[in-house]
């Protein structure tokens, strides 16, 4: 596999940005591994990354080049700061940004990476569960499937859960009044009953939350939801908490269920 750093600058935003690229490419004198490029357009994770935390920390905190290297695929790792994946009252354009914007930059800087939307999918934790799967409801022509591991998915239910004042104060940055932000695209139910109630390709679904994250109730209720709009949605529960080492050995299930396969990622 070849990493490259990247930083390029957003027009959306107005100023520097970064990201990591995992791009494949076929070896075999390496040492542990083999990198596999099964030629023509590259099939493409967009992973994003959580609250906390930036475009490193993937590769950081899993083996995701070693897991992308044996299926000869690209994963591209945007930074996209503490915005939620959202056009933030603030003024920051981080959903612009995300869904039209740096798909655009990626397929200019990488011309094989592949434009259809069934090679393309959106993939996160917490935060990043959450931008995910807005990707996929809200910009369904790019995104044509979305994983959340530990997803903030009921956002609306985490505004109100948040006691904490500079946690509140930053939702309603980012979102709005709480009002506002209920019934509003910025809410992945709200979203889902609109693409339900079209025409639209509905996109594949996947989710793990594990049974004791904080995370766990919110993620329930907006499961049984999809369900009953009849997505697509692969939805699964372990012992687990908000942790990496679980997000970890998570990430290569979502990649098996994506790509339909059952290579061995150990």
């Amino acid at each position: 596999m070849a990493l490259m750093h990247v930083d390029f600058f957003s027009d959306v935003l107005g100023m520097c940005m970064n990201m990591d690229v995992i791009l494949p490419q076929q070896t075999h004198g390496q040492i542990g591994m083999e990198g596999t490029d099964a030629g023509g357009q590259y099939k493409t994770v967009y992973l994003l990354h959580g609250m906390s935390d930036d475009h490193t920390i993937w590769q950081r905190r899993t083996s995701i080049e070693r897991y992308a290297s044996t299926l000869g695929i690209a994963v591209v790792m945007p930074a996209t700061h503490l915005g939620f994946y959202t056009d933030t009252v603030y003024g920051m354009r981080y959903w612009t940004f995300i869904s039209e914007e740096l798909p655009a930059v990626c397929r200019e800087f990488f011309p094989r990476m592949s434009a259809k939307r069934e090679d393309t999918l959106a993939a996160g934790l917490s935060m990043g569960g959450y931008g995910a799967w807005k990707l996929a409801l809200r910009a369904g022509g790019t995104f044509g499937a979305a994983a959340s591991l530990s997803g903030a998915l009921d956002i609306v239910g985490d505004y109100q859960r948040n006691s904490e004042a500079g946690l509140r104060q930053r939702f309603a940055s980012i979102f709005g009044s709480e009002e506002e932000l209920r019934g509003s695209d910025n809410e992945i139910m709200t979203l889902a009953d609109k693409l339900a109630a079209g025409d639209g390709n509905l996109p594949r679904l996947y989710a793990w939350c594990g049974t004791e994250d904080f995370l766990y109730g919110g993620n329930l209720l907006v499961w049984e939801h999809m369900k009953k709009l009849g997505y697509d949605l692969t939805c699964e529960q372990s012992e687990g908490d908000h942790q990496w080492k679980y997000w970890d050995r998570k990430v290569k299930d979502v990649l098996r269920w994506w790509l339909g396969t059952d290579a061995d990622l150990e």
